[in-house]
């Protein structure tokens, strides 16, 4: 006769199967959306899932008891096994705006940079004269500010770094997914191997720009950083070093690790004295820029964060443009730490 378990005990082993089950079931739901989504060949993608499916389903009918856990968690490693055999390239074809990498080389206190973007828009999707090569003097650089774009999801927002090198000369970086014709970017794609890792390296008036007055619905919002010229120029290298390497070694975008925010977080904690502890925020970066007001990151001049935030809203100011040479200049006219 077995000894009769006790209370606390029942439950906790109930709570522990209870885990290890739903852990298990959002495991094989994973497995089969990779399957679907990933295969490239698109007239295996129905048969091959729903044989994983019916093996799943055949494991949890006829395997032993104590076995059947074991069974799908081998089911999902095969999977994963094969999805990390999916490899990314900088191979074409590209969108327009997306077709080329950048190149950043630096001798001395002189930067070149190959294949800038800055896209003479006519609308979000009709635009031409992309491509040129801009080179600036490290020396010259001397803050960095931040923008912040959101596109009304309260806990997703993307955010642009762009660096200042005096005489209306910026340089902005944005990372993003890297689309192919007809891709277009969907939040639960982002998390498989869909799309490339790309870094733009653009003027503002191409990539906010783009986005104040050419997207609908995306509102965009501008901080001076407390970053100091030093600090400033060690950022900057580091995203030059990682844009270099993605042109030899490219990456997969991910919506959890290798995204907007993510990338270069830790890298550039690296640089940055003081700095704080990870965030949830990093990941649902929607009040990112509230976030970093309370580490100290930005010029307030006292302002109270919502007081800051209201000023910080470029998109009026930047719909009165006409000169794209002139906007960078403009939408800072009058905000705090301009």
């Amino acid at each position: 006769m077995q000894p009769t378990r006790s209370l606390p005990v029942r439950i906790a082993r109930r709570l522990f199967f209870f885990l290890l089950w739903l852990a298990l079931a959002l495991l094989t739901v994973w497995a089969a959306a990779a399957l679907y989504i990933d295969i490239r060949i698109s007239i295996l993608r129905i048969p091959v899932t729903l044989l994983f499916v019916v093996v799943i389903a055949a494991i949890l009918w006829k395997a032993p008891r104590r076995w059947k856990p074991v069974f799908v968690l081998a089911a999902f490693c095969l999977v994963v096994t094969w999805w990390f055999t999916l490899q990314p390239t900088n191979a074409g074809p590209w969108q327009e705006n997306v077709s080329r990498t950048t190149e950043i080389h630096i001798n001395g206190d002189i930067v070149s940079i190959h294949n800038f973007r800055n896209c003479d828009y006519r609308s979000e999707t009709v635009y031409s004269n992309c491509w040129g090569d801009l080179t600036v003097n490290l020396s010259h650089l001397r803050a960095v500010d931040f923008f912040l774009t959101n596109w009304g999801i309260p806990y997703v927002s993307h955010p642009i770094i762009s660096f200042d090198f005096g005489d209306n000369q910026h340089v902005a970086f944005s990372i993003e997914a890297r689309y192919r014709p007809g891709q277009d970017y969907s939040t639960l794609l982002g998390f498989f191997r869909q799309y490339d890792l790309v870094f733009i390296t653009a003027a503002e008036s191409d990539v906010m720009r783009l986005r104040t007055n050419f997207r609908k619905k995306e509102e965009v919002y501008l901080y001076r950083t407390t970053t100091t010229p030093e600090i400033a120029r060690a950022i900057f290298l580091t995203y030059a070093a990682y844009l270099n390497k993605l042109r030899d070694d490219p990456e997969w975008y991910n919506a959890l690790t290798r995204n907007c925010t993510t990338t270069l977080d830790r890298q550039i904690a690296e640089n940055i004295p003081n700095p704080k502890p990870w965030s949830y925020r990093l990941l649902v970066n929607g009040s990112l820029d509230e976030l970093l007001y309370s580490r100290g990151r930005f010029v307030s001049n006292g302002l109270a964060f919502p007081a800051l935030k209201a000023q910080a809203h470029i998109n009026p100011v930047a719909h009165t443009v006409t000169d794209p040479a002139q906007f960078s200049a403009i939408i800072r006219q009058g905000r705090v730490g301009f």
